[in-house]
């Protein structure tokens, strides 16, 4: 087996088989819906009613994972002496990063056997969840974790992530779009297509009228971005969206050259904030530029 052990949160929104096929511990977050608090499952059925209480107007909130969170966790995957690798939610969009820092620290003036390397992955849901992936095939390889802690180093900020939602009366709840932007969008049928800066901050980088127009002009983006995308999957996520995910999906493959897809759906955490109906696509290109701070 592993010469250490692979960890991340359930806000990479893999699906809890590619998580045990691939060995990889999950440490749940959570979040509050009508005043009620939950623990992210990453199972499908939950996330049906989670979504349907989203459209009859309950407005989640998430929080980050707590330092006592990371500790019990860390306690509970450690074993033999081996490293734990420990892959999150990007800093720029939560402080989960910042309260592991924390926790690491504390253990290890603990005393805590085991050593654990903490990486900001930069990036959110199947971003992540692909870099975890690949983390856990060069484990499987034989790599050490510090030769698997640099190597998504290197290449996370070239991890590029584009969304998109026909509704954008979430993103209105969340603060990304104004009442205004929404009201005229939904007239028109503009759909945004946004993704993250090089701090790994959400924002809108085009708008564009239609469906298909949607579509050719996310390939033009990723066309401008990919790597050898003949030698590499497409990653596709997507909150209750299957059918639209997949004609999308394999209209990048055409348009770009994609050599196969994989699906998931996107989970809680980052569901609560951009809502059903929306799909994400990720990929290796070259360096995410640009800011979308204020």
């Amino acid at each position: 087996m592993a010469p250490f052990i692979l960890s991340t949160d359930s806000g990479c929104d893999l699906t809890k088989k590619l998580a045990k096929d691939n060995h990889i511990e999950i440490l749940p977050m959570t979040y509050s819906i009508d005043e009620t608090y939950y623990t992210d499952t990453m199972d499908s059925n939950d996330l049906a009613i989670f979504y349907q209480k989203m459209t009859e107007g309950s407005v989640p909130k998430t929080a980050s994972v707590s330092i006592g969170a990371y500790i019990d966790h860390f306690k509970k995957i450690a074993k033999n002496g081996l490293p734990i690798l420990h892959l999150t939610l990007g800093s720029g969009l939560s402080g989960t990063y910042s309260n592991g820092l924390q926790a690491v620290e504390m253990l290890k003036n603990e005393g805590f056997e085991n050593e654990i390397i903490l990486i900001d992955s930069n990036c959110a849901s199947l971003g992540y969840g692909l870099m975890v992936l690949e983390a856990a095939k060069m484990r499987d390889e034989g790599k050490s974790a510090e030769e698997v802690a640099k190597y998504i180093d290197d290449i996370k900020f070239g991890v590029s992530p584009y969304f998109t939602t026909p509704d954008l009366t979430y993103l209105y709840r969340g603060g990304r779009v104004s009442k205004t932007s929404m009201v005229i969008a939904h007239a028109l049928g503009i759909r945004p297509i946004l993704n993250l800066d090089h701090e790994g901050r959400l924002g809108v980088c085009d708008k564009v009228r239609g469906e298909r127009q949607c579509w050719d002009k996310m390939a033009q983006h990723i066309n401008s971005m990919v790597v050898n995308p003949a030698a590499q999957t497409l990653y596709v996520s997507h909150s209750l969206t299957p059918d639209l995910a997949k004609k999308l999906a394999e209209h990048l493959k055409e348009k770009v050259g994609f050599k196969d897809i994989c699906y998931t759906e996107i989970g809680t955490i980052v569901g609560a904030h951009t809502g059903p109906g929306l799909v994400a696509v990720f990929f290796h290109g070259k360096e995410r530029t640009g800011s979308y701070a204020k």
